[in-house]
């Protein structure tokens, strides 16, 4: 019995030497539509897949390849004399071997401005029905949807050594090919539909890099990104110079990323363990970083950094002079590059600032299952606030606590950020208590404090932390407010001369 492939692909790459090698072995070529006139237009003796199943394909191409003779010399085992009579009986030939890939969705939709009818008739039928088929019957059927795969597929077969187990791991890239496929179709009508909790939830992502190892060295790693992943992303990140980025490194990069991009003026962030250990803002960006190392010059040793402006060379210069890990920006000039990429280790990630316009989600792991909500894009202007107290802010102390607040929003809870003057002074992150946060960033801020303000991310539940800002000489306090207790501390404030705001709003931050 002759030995017979199958070709309808979107990716032509390297399709027509693979179909030469095949040819060479004695297949006969079956293909469709554009794959078809490819094939043939390089000499190769190709027939189109009408000729299988004396029927052409109709509905502008809708229906070409959905029929018996295609489906059942798929799915027939070949060890089944039933199956075997039933061909005989219907004179359908088995297909051997399935090149397929599939219409591009995920580019038709990357497209701006793209049209629903457009992004529908780019929703692949036939190749993932075919796919599926010969990836069930991987037993008797080879299936290649991978244009990588070709080469190894055609050594294997020249040497007659393509075993089932190599058949079984083609099979599993399928079927994981067509899982992507189908969930990016999902995740678009589930977009345009606004349908976000949907009763199952099918996302996909694909792979960046293998990671050499995860947050410890026994950890095995990889970094995964959306398909269609715009804007200001880690997954957008363009590595400019440096050592390959580890977990720990993606994890940071990523926190510093969502700090940096809470700001419009020319900001700063340096961050250790995904917690900022210092935010400036300033009239230039060398300005900004200096007072975000100047926050914290011990911890920032060995932290990432990121700014939201072009790193140019006075930028450069301070940057240079200390150990960081990582540096990312929107862009690098040529003189910045000079200098920086003399420090052979540090990591320095071009990644586009602009946001990606689309609803965000925040996906995380727990034992057998995942939490998933929207990123906390939640902001607050002056004329949101509620002042709570007898005194209201003075102009320069508002502009601290609206600073100190979008700084509070990324440490992780309890959090207490201290401030002053478009720089923090102290940060209180994790602790179990809100008072314990407080006592942390006071501390760390010295003998700035007094003057200065603090931002909690969320309410305080006795008047406590108001007393320990009060004796170090805070000024100002910026909180969500809620609490039972919120008159305690309102009281406490007036009888210290502090004044307090609230937001309405809190960023708990697990």
């Amino acid at each position: 019995m002759k030995k017979r492939a199958l070709f309808s692909v979107s990716d032509k790459s390297n399709v027509v030497d693979f179909a030469k090698g095949l040819d060479r072995l004695g297949y006969e070529l079956v293909s469709t539509g554009g794959t078809l006139k490819k094939l043939q237009e390089a000499g190769l003796p190709a027939i189109p897949v009408s000729d299988v199943t004396r029927f052409e394909e109709i509905l502008d191409g809708r229906v070409k390849t959905l029929h018996p003779n295609i489906h059942g010399g798929l799915l027939a085992k070949r060890d089944d004399a039933g199956h075997r009579q039933q061909l005989e009986e219907r004179e359908i030939d088995p297909i051997d071997i399935v090149v397929v890939n599939l219409y591009p969705f995920k580019q038709t939709i990357d497209q701006p401005g793209v049209t629903e009818a457009e992004a529908i008739e780019n929703i692949d039928i036939g190749g993932p029905t075919m796919l599926r088929a010969a990836a069930k019957n991987f037993r008797d059927v080879t299936v290649v949807v991978d244009p990588d795969d070709y080469q190894p597929v055609l050594d294997k077969l020249e040497q007659e050594s393509l075993q089932e187990e190599n058949r079984k791991r083609l099979a599993a890239k399928v079927f994981r090919h067509t899982a992507n496929y189908d969930a990016m179709i999902a995740g678009y009508f589930s977009d345009i539909t606004g349908d976000i909790t949907p009763e199952t939830y099918t996302i996909t992502y694909e792979k960046v890099q293998s990671l050499r190892y995860g947050e410890n060295p026994h950890q095995q790693a990889a970094f995964y990104k959306q398909p269609n992943v715009k804007g200001a992303s880690i997954a957008n990140a363009e590595q400019l110079h440096g050592k390959e980025l580890s977990y720990n490194n993606i994890q940071d990069a990523n926190a510093a990323l969502e700090m940096v991009l809470e700001y419009e003026e020319p900001a700063a962030v340096a961050v250790k363990h995904m917690n900022p250990c210092g935010i400036g803002i300033g009239n230039t960006v060398a300005a900004a970083f200096q007072k975000a190392y100047q926050a914290d010059p011990v911890s920032i040793f060995g932290g990432i950094v990121a700014l939201n402006r072009e790193v140019d060379a006075a930028t450069a210069e301070q940057l240079k002079a200390i150990f960081l890990e990582i540096v990312i920006a929107p862009s690098f000039s040529e003189k910045a590059m000079e200098l920086l990429t003399g420090k052979k280790n540090i990591r320095l990630l071009k990644i586009p600032m602009e946001d990606a316009g689309t609803t965000r989600q925040k996906v995380v792991s727990v034992i057998g299952g995942l939490l998933v909500q929207d990123v906390d894009e939640g902001r607050v202007t002056e004329q949101a606030l509620t002042v709570a107290t007898k005194r209201k802010p003075t102009e320069q102390e508002m502009k601290d606590l609206l600073f100190a607040w979008k700084a509070v929003k990324h440490v992780k809870s309890n959090a207490i950020v201290i401030a002053n003057q478009d720089q923090t002074l102290g940060v209180g992150a994790g602790q179990m208590n809100r008072v314990g946060a407080a006592k942390i960033a006071l501390e760390q801020a010295g003998d700035q404090t007094k003057g200065a303000v603090m931002a909690s991310d969320a309410f305080f539940p006795m008047p406590d932390t108001v007393e320990a800002a009060a004796k170090a000489g805070i000024s100002a306090i910026i909180q969500p407010g809620g609490s039972k207790r919120d008159e305690d501390s309102i009281k406490a404030c007036d009888e210290h001369g502090i004044a307090m705001v609230f937001t309405g709003m809190r960023h708990f931050k697990h």
